[in-house]
């Protein structure tokens, strides 16, 4: 049955592919967002209504919105280098407050919320969703206080389930204006497809679990069908390093660009990421299905990039054939 929802931040990475993917299924979406970030190439064949507000300033788009049975908020600053300690909390705390009185005031039964792995800081692998949260930045700081803000919520508030999804390492189709902080995988494809070998941390052994796109759009569908409110892990379960990556890249492009190693110059960086999935696909019924290469060739098949890298190589290597 089509239903009337709600994606915030729908203009930008996730939330575009969210919003499209709920479109197809029937709903009538409408999106949110301040175009600060997101991108309206990432709406190309949207035909739901589009808000230009900013969710921290809810005078600017409650009204506007109107009545909706389920809100997916994506809204964030999400790159890990902003500093602005106030900037980032009013954009990713104040804003989800909003959310929930919006909620709250008009009655929508389900929210589901874009939390991250970056809680887990540099604790120990495999993260669980019950271990001790250990932000390392002001980005992680901020989605640790939103998922207090939401357990809050819901104790005062239990008429309005509340499902926060700890995405782990999102890579896909959207990401390309977020610049710096679109996934290691696009801006390596896009060095490696110029010709310059990739760039990366010496020596290439961290490791992450990347998560393609379209499970975690996957992953949110099935979060609100969920019956009850919680925090769930949104990754693959399984590690993949740079290197690797790097190895799935040039078998994709069909290059063979060896890694260019430098320091690593950030204290909070994460060395590993690994996610438990037990609990979601126990809790949500969800279980990702694509791994980093099957994620990589659909990633790069939609960006026309597959093989483009063989001619480039055998020209800068002296061989033209």
């Amino acid at each position: 049955m089509s239903k009337r929802v709600l994606v915030t931040g729908g203009a930008g990475f996730i939330g575009s592919n969210l919003a499209l993917a709920l479109e197809k299924l029937g709903h009538d979406v409408v999106v949110l967002d301040d175009f600060s970030v997101g991108h309206f190439e990432n709406l190309r064949g949207f035909k739901g209504d589009v808000v230009s507000a900013d969710a921290f300033r809810a005078e600017d788009w409650v009204a506007r919105v109107g009545g909706v049975e389920a809100i997916f908020h994506q809204a964030a600053i999400t790159d890990t280098t902003v500093m602005d300690q106030k900037r980032m909390m009013e954009a990713n705390v104040e804003a989800f407050r909003n959310v929930l009185d919006f909620a709250a005031q008009t009655g929508v039964p389900k929210v589901v919320y874009a939390s991250s792995a970056g809680v887990y800081g540099r604790g120990g692998v495999p993260m669980r969703e019950d271990q001790e949260p250990a932000p390392a930045n002001i980005y992680a700081f901020s989605k640790k206080v939103m998922e207090k803000v939401a357990s809050d919520f819901v104790v005062e508030t239990p008429s309005v389930k509340v499902v926060g999804l700890r995405y782990f390492n999102v890579f896909g189709p959207g990401e390309s204006h977020k610049a710096k902080a679109a996934s290691m995988i696009w801006q390596l494809s896009r060095q490696m497809l110029a010709g310059k070998r990739p760039r990366i941390f010496k020596h290439g052994e961290q490791f992450r679990d990347f998560i393609y796109v379209k499970d975690v759009v996957e992953a949110n569908l099935k979060a609100w069908e969920a019956k009850d409110s919680g925090v769930f892990n949104v990754c693959t379960g399984q590690k993949s390093t740079f290197n690797r990556m790097i190895e799935v890249l040039n078998e994709t492009l069909g290059l063979e660009l060896e890694p260019d190693y430098f320091d690593n110059p950030y204290s909070f960086y994460q060395d590993e990421t690994l996610g438990a999935p037990a609990l979601a696909e126990r809790a949500l019924g969800f279980k990702a299905k694509f791994t980093i290469e099957t994620g990589i060739r659909d990633y790069m098949e939609s960006v026309g990039s597959v093989g483009k890298g063989t001619k480039r190589h055998a020209i800068a290597s002296g061989n033209p054939s």
